[in-house]
């Protein structure tokens, strides 16, 4: 059957594109796939039709091609490698729908074989992208996003792929299309913000992106996304604030940035409470960004208590245990800088929120919390007491037995019955989940 459907093909007829059709359709089962790029002269019939003057002819034949590239075979894909430097070429075809097929051939093809990769690069993929990413379409743009996100996330990327595209006008570019988002396209802003991601996640030095200003440029995006969100959220905003927040909370961790702007932390509580019910995983992206944002600073440690923000950061303790060891570590930045913060932190009912994450069966959230209680109990020793009374004691005295946390747990027990001592420091910016 997939002979004749070559066949079909081959013979010049009338009813060639009809054939044509009938073979897209049968090469979207993956087995068909493979059995027609090993029949003798496939790859080559579709290529002639793909390169045709017949503009019908040629899109349909790229349609094939298409099928063809979503096989996760990847023999498959390296049978489709004389197709590659055509797919370029036409990347400047004629129409919209021909140029993003093109382009997510290419993308698909990608995924699946290193040795499309390598073919790719030296055929010039990155400075044909960078044209395209100037285009005024947004399918193409969206496209573009695609193909570079399959490329920036190969395991060769860190030293073979990213240079190349730090080298080029990309990087301005995906960041313009990051921050236009919510006017331009939310597609091609999402697209680019993960291709952002993966270069600031898999690169050493990310002074590229630090001089087009990408700390300021995304800042004011998030401040204008939670701006937007009583009003008039569009849907898949979630997919967009989810690798910004990344990129944001990386860049900050591996530079030394710092965000002195308390707008930002009002902006992280209403992405919080905006997403909070349907889209939990964001809790985590937004306290990650939140950690790194107070870890090293005074000001908006200080900021996020007269913002009266400590309630709502501390009801997110009972909202997942990843949540719970994120809450944790910001309150510990907090509680670090001195007497005065810990004090305001105890105004809240903080004690016996920390009782029943002391129960969980977390080591990394109850070690965090045990650190918490160590700072509180050297700045506010009559926090020690406090939290006695509160049952603390038989909370501490259970993890006397786990061997990670046992050491901690005594040394606590010991502060209780001596309440002295000095602060010390407690936490490092952390790079957000690559």
């Amino acid at each position: 059957q997939v002979l004749e459907l070559l066949r079909g093909v081959q013979r010049g007829s009338e009813d060639r594109k009809r054939s044509l059709g009938r073979l897209r359709q049968a090469l979207q089962n993956e087995e068909t796939q493979q059995k027609f790029v090993r029949l003798d002269g496939s790859i080559r019939t579709l290529t002639g039709l793909f390169t045709s003057s017949l503009a019908d002819m040629q899109l349909e034949a790229a349609r094939c091609l298409h099928e063809l590239s979503h096989s996760s075979d990847p023999t498959v894909a390296e049978a489709c490698l004389p197709v590659t430097s055509y797919l370029l070429t036409y990347l400047s075809g004629h129409s919209v729908e021909f140029t993003e097929l093109c382009l997510y051939t290419l993308g698909n093809l990608a995924v699946e074989s290193e040795a499309v990769r390598k073919q790719l690069l030296p055929q010039g993929i990155i400075p044909v992208l960078a044209s395209c990413i100037q285009s005024p379409h947004e399918a193409v743009l969206e496209g573009v996003g695609y193909v570079l996100s399959q490329l920036l996330q190969a395991k060769e990327s860190p030293t073979e792929i990213i240079p190349l595209v730090l080298d080029s006008v990309l990087p301005q570019h995906m960041l313009r299309l990051v921050c236009s988002g919510l006017r331009a396209g939310l597609g091609a802003a999402v697209e680019s913000a993960w291709c952002l991601h993966y270069i600031i996640c898999r690169h050493k030095s990310n002074t590229v992106l630090l001089a087009l200003g990408a700390v300021p440029a995304l800042t004011s995006l998030l401040l204008d996304l939670a701006s937007e969100i009583p009003q008039d959220a569009p849907e898949g905003l979630e997919l967009l604030v989810c690798p910004v927040l990344r990129c944001l909370s990386n860049l900050l961790a591996e530079t030394g940035c710092q965000v002195q702007d308390e707008r930002l932390l009002i902006a992280l509580f209403l992405l919080l409470q905006c997403f909070l019910q349907q889209h939990p995983f964001l809790v985590q992206e937004c306290l990650w960004l939140l950690n790194n944002l107070t870890a090293d600073d005074p000001f908006l440690c200080s900021a996020l208590l007269s913002l009266d923000l400590l309630p709502a950061l501390l009801h997110l303790l009972q909202c997942s245990q990843m949540a719970s060891v994120l809450v944790l570590m910001v309150l510990c930045n907090i509680v670090e800088k001195g007497q005065a913060q810990c004090q305001q932190l105890l105004h809240q009912p903080v004690l016996p929120l920390l009782l029943p994450v002391l129960t969980l069966p977390d080591p990394e959230a109850v070690g965090q919390c045990l650190e918490l209680l160590h700072l509180l109990f050297l700045h506010c020793p009559e926090a020690a007491a406090d939290f006695i009374r509160q049952g603390g004691h038989q909370a501490l005295e259970q993890h006397q037995s786990t061997p990670e946390l046992q050491e901690r747990a005594q040394a606590l027990l010991d502060m209780v019955r001596q309440p002295l001592g000095a602060p010390s420091s407690c936490h490092a910016t952390l790079p957000a989940f690559s």
